[in-house]
């Protein structure tokens, strides 16, 4: 399914998997992601490893989770380390397999890896797709600004120029503050730049993935996610209640403002999707069947 109306349609509910490094850690994950498949997930995203390796594994969840078990997949496609040949291969790949959605990304710099040089931004990979076959493109976004922008009209010009290439909506970095979010909203009104925006939420349950976080996006936590996982954090049990319970109040709150849609990064954690929709879904039911003009 070509995702570019579904924002039209309802508020969107989706899921971010990673690429395990073996078949049998696939099978599992499918296996641990069959339940979740009852609460319908509008797509699942698959990430790519390190300077997009792991081509074949990603390409195999993304045909299981598609084909296996009926949910529209989305996997991304980074070009910082992929010439314009590798990135060809892997869209025919993915149109032979009826797959017709992407998330382009420049993807992270890695240290004392020289970068390919055929896409050094974002919206040259963009571009490119875009002119070798009908794929729906989704980017990415950081409400916070990027951590390699000077500031925020710099980071805004650059959005706008990936949506100008060819990007039908946005998914914005992990978020615990929801204020960056509307205040990021409201700039990108300012900017003209009119696509759906789903929030990226992120049930964080232990210290190692709150301090890996607020080192890749460089963005500091917000005083009253940093008291509640301090608070909690000699109790793994407690930590994981505090994490799900903060996620499931932003959105609440997101929902309740008019967000487009939730995208959860699920860190391959099916009970916890499982435990976060159980909370909320009566809500993205109440939104969809009241849609609302993007503010």
């Amino acid at each position: 399914m070509n995702l570019t109306n579904i924002f039209n349609e309802k508020t969107v509910f989706s899921l971010e998997v990673f690429p395990p490094h073996s078949a049998k850690e696939t099978n599992n994950l499918i296996d641990s992601f069959k339940g979740v498949n009852s609460i319908k997930p509008d797509f699942i995203s698959i990430t790519s490893g390190a300077g997009g390796s792991q081509n074949d594994i990603s390409l195999e969840l993304a045909k299981q989770f598609q084909n296996d078990l009926g949910i529209t997949t989305m996997p991304h496609i980074t070009g910082l380390y992929r010439s314009k040949a590798d990135v060809i291969t892997f869209l025919n790949e993915l149109g032979s397999n009826g797959i017709q959605n992407v998330l382009a990304l420049r993807g992270d710099q890695i240290p004392d890896k020289k970068p390919v040089g055929d896409f050094k931004r974002a919206s040259e990979l963009v571009k490119f797709i875009k002119k070798h076959g009908k794929f729906n493109i989704a980017g990415a976004c950081y409400p916070q600004k990027h951590p390699e922008s000077i500031n925020f009209v710099d980071d805004i010009l650059h959005l706008k120029e990936k949506v100008n290439q060819g990007v039908s909506y946005l998914i914005t970095q992990t978020l615990f503050d929801n204020q960056a979010f509307y205040d990021f909203r409201e700039r990108l009104q300012f900017a003209q730049v009119d696509v759906p925006i789903e929030v990226g939420i992120m049930p964080c349950t232990n210290l190692n993935q709150i301090k890996k976080i607020t080192e890749l996006s460089g963005n500091p936590m917000p005083k009253k996610f940093v008291d509640i996982m301090d608070h909690f954090r000699n109790n793994q049990e407690a930590m994981r209640d505090a994490g799900i319970n903060y996620a499931i109040e932003q959105i609440v709150d997101l929902l309740s403002n008019n967000a487009d849609g939730i995208h959860l990064y699920t860190m391959n954690n099916a009970e916890n999707v499982q435990r976060i929709w159980n909370a909320t879904h009566t809500l993205f039911a109440e939104t969809s069947n009241h849609p609302t003009e993007r503010v």
